[in-house]
Formats: structure tokens, C-alpha cells, sequence
């Protein structure tokens, strides 16, 4: 009976220590896992700011900096502005006399649904 006591303390001891080898190996493959993470977002974030920097060349090579274009936007506007400011200034007139002479050729008529 004492050699089954002793039997079955050596098996619990051993299930002990196999599962504390477990628990181990889960948390160092936790860890491992934590730091690729890391790893991994370190190098996207290295990868996406090199990228980031060739498009700003890239932009700045082929479209000029943002404030050039914003310049030449604002002159393009201006530009606009003042070129329909003298088309106004030149049909203005004429646009005023044919309003005028609409309104003051009054000629009355009866109206075609009007029955006597």
C-alpha cells in the first residue's frame, strides 16, 4: 500500500512539473509572439515612412511643393475673377438697354382664354 502511496505522490509530482513546463513554454511563446509584434509594427511603421518620404519627392518633383500650387491656383482665380469683371464691364450696357426695351415694348393683347 506505502509503495502505491509513493506511486501515485512520484506520478502527481511528475504531472506537476510537466504542467508547470507548460505553463512555461506557453508563456515564453507568448512573449515571443509579443516582441514579433513589436518587431513586426516597427518595421511597418520604418517601411511606411520611407514610403511616405519617396511621394513627397516624387510629388515635389513632378508638381512642385504645395504652396506653388497653391499659388498658382490663387493667380489662375484671380486671373478669372478679373477676366469676367471686364466681360461684365463691356456687356453691361447692352445688356441693360435690352431689359430696358423688353419691359417698355408693352403690347396688349386680350388673353386667348378671355370668352365674350
Amino acid at each position: 500500500m506505502a509503495s502505491q502511496t509513493h506511486g501515485i505522490q512520484q506520478l502527481l509530482a511528475a504531472e506537476k512539473r510537466a504542467a508547470e513546463k507548460v505553463s512555461e513554454a506557453r508563456k515564453r511563446k507568448a512573449k515571443r509572439l509579443k516582441q514579433a509584434k513589436e518587431e513586426a509594427q516597427d518595421e511597418i511603421e520604418k517601411y511606411r515612412k520611407e514610403r511616405e518620404r519617396q511621394f513627397r519627392e516624387f510629388e515635389a518633383k513632378h508638381m512642385g511643393s504645395r504652396e506653388d500650387v497653391a499659388a498658382k491656383i490663387e493667380i489662375d482665380t484671380k486671373r478669372r475673377i478679373e477676366e469676367m469683371n471686364k466681360a461684365v464691364q463691356i456687356q453691361k450696357l447692352t445688356v441693360i438697354q435690352d431689359v430696358l426695351e423688353l419691359v417698355y415694348d408693352i403690347k396688349p393683347e386680350i388673353h386667348k382664354n378671355y370668352r365674350q
